[in-house]
């Protein structure tokens, strides 16, 4: 795996199709002129096609995959979102989804097994090798955030005792090595890894010299139950090229490479950056309008709830504004810079979590140091708010009363951007999704409070 030659050659990328070309493309599916479909698609790079087919109608996008003719190539799949990859799966023969995999790279092709009904799993499954079938058998029974979900089977093995000629003899000789590989792991007689050898380090050695004396130093192995964003991490902090993932008895089952990593961290990052909006998960282009609603509601029917908290807090002080009209014109500056002073220091403390830079031992210098920071802004915007205010009421007392109420929520806005996200990561909840609105809450009601609540003792 994979059976045929690789068609991703094609450095021809970030092509955008006109409109003729998307219209000639579309009208030659419906009249079946598949040999206009390849000649055309044929030219450009998997990502490039994926990206049209984004934007081509249902039907056309299901034709194009199911039709023999077409001879798409396979890696296109992988190009598009999860939610469409999923509906043009569901359309597609058993026997053409097996075939799409038999032609793909072990871990791009568990994404396409891992988007198939599970009832046309095992159908699927039993029309590959009896290698490749033990291999994603055993990657499904791992959760599917998991490294076992990203690894691939293609790696080389050699044994404790080899020397380098030995090494090289069996990888000229060898008819079933993966395509691309960078490192050769070292494993004892029960399977068990003792290492792992750069092939750069190999060519330059004597041949004589036992390849165990190339490991090097500072091993790493995955754990295959290990969370894919902590493989991540671990990737980026010891600037890893490849790790070997090991079951719990020790034994090598796989590999992840760089490119790999470099996907999980990207999803990783659209994923926080998306939650942070309120937004559960990815969204494309070519997503319907009800799976977006979806995706949308309820974290925007959370956010009326604490709304409606926000304005129980400004009807309590109904007769303090209507005393002064001033007091409504200027609620939503406070309630505004509190907003944005805690989602600058929860984007930071989400970062910090997800890195695992934030630990026990160094999370009360990291809050006083944010309390400390929202503190600071708070007293020089109070100075800039305060003086735009004067000049534009000329009511000295308005001036002081905001300036009071902008120290108060700038200082809180600190606190809470970092303590509701660890506190509810202490709770195993992700702060990336459930933070944002929390911190939102806080900052307006603790925000209109200050300021109507000063304002009502003095006004």
């Amino acid at each position: 795996m994979p059976q045929e030659a690789s068609k991703t050659s094609k450095v021809r990328t970030g092509h955008v199709f006109t409109e003729e070309q998307i219209n000639s493309l579309t009208e030659s599916v419906k009249q079946n002129n598949f040999i206009f479909v390849h000649e055309l698609l044929d030219k450009y790079h998997p990502a490039d096609v994926a990206d049209l087919i984004k934007i081509l109608p249902n039907e056309v996008q299901i034709k194009l995959f199911s039709h023999k003719s077409a001879d798409l190539n396979p890696e296109v799949v992988l190009g598009l979102s999860d939610i469409l990859q999923k509906e043009i799966l569901e359309q597609l023969s058993p026997d053409i989804i097996s075939s799409i995999i038999k032609q793909l790279e072990s871990d791009d092709a568990f994404q396409i097994i891992e988007n198939v009904p599970e009832e046309f799993q095992n159908q699927i499954l039993n029309n590959l090798p009896q290698k490749d079938q033990n291999f994603f058998r055993l990657g499904l029974k791992y959760p599917k955030d998991s490294a076992a979900r990203i690894m691939q089977r293609e790696f080389v093995t050699i044994d404790l005792d080899w020397t380098v000629g030995q090494t090289m003899d069996f990888l000229r000789d060898s008819t079933d090595l993966p395509e691309q590989f960078l490192e050769i792991f070292v494993v004892d007689k029960d399977g068990k890894p003792i290492g792992n050898a750069s092939i750069s380090n190999i060519l330059r050695s004597d041949p004589n010299m036992k390849v165990k004396n190339l490991v090097a130093e500072n091993k790493t192995f995955i754990a295959a139950d290990l969370d894919k964003e902590r493989v991540g991490n671990i990737f980026t902090q010891y600037n890893l090229v490849s790790a070997g993932v090991v079951d719990k008895e020790q034994k090598l089952i796989g590999v992840i490479t760089g490119d790999d990593v470099v996907t999980i961290v990207k999803e990783e990052a659209v994923e926080d950056a998306l939650r942070l909006g309120g937004i559960g998960a990815a969204e494309d282009i070519s997503d319907n309008p009800v799976e977006t609603s979806k995706n949308r509601f309820w974290w925007l029917l959370i956010n009326l709830f604490t709304a409606v908290l926000a304005s129980f807090v400004i009807g309590i002080f109904e007769n303090t504004i209507q005393k002064v009209i001033a007091l409504a014109v200027l609620m939503p500056i406070v309630a505004s810079m509190g907003g944005n002073a805690a989602t600058q220091t929860l984007t930071v403390t989400i970062q910090l979590i997800a890195s695992q830079q934030l630990n026990a031992k160094n999370v009360m210098k990291i809050i006083n140091r944010e309390v400390v920071t929202g503190l600071l802004n708070g007293l020089v915007f109070a100075v800039i708010t305060g003086v735009f205010v004067y000049f534009w009421f000329h009511d000295l007392k308005i001036a002081i009363l905001i300036g009071a109420a902008m120290i108060v929520n700038l200082t809180v806005a600190g606190l809470a951007g970092i303590a509701i996200p660890v506190t509810l990561n202490k709770m195993k909840i992700d702060p990336a999704v459930s933070a944002t609105v929390f911190v939102t809450t806080v900052t307006d009601v603790v925000g209109f409070f200050a300021f109507l609540g000063i304002a009502s003792l003095f006004v």
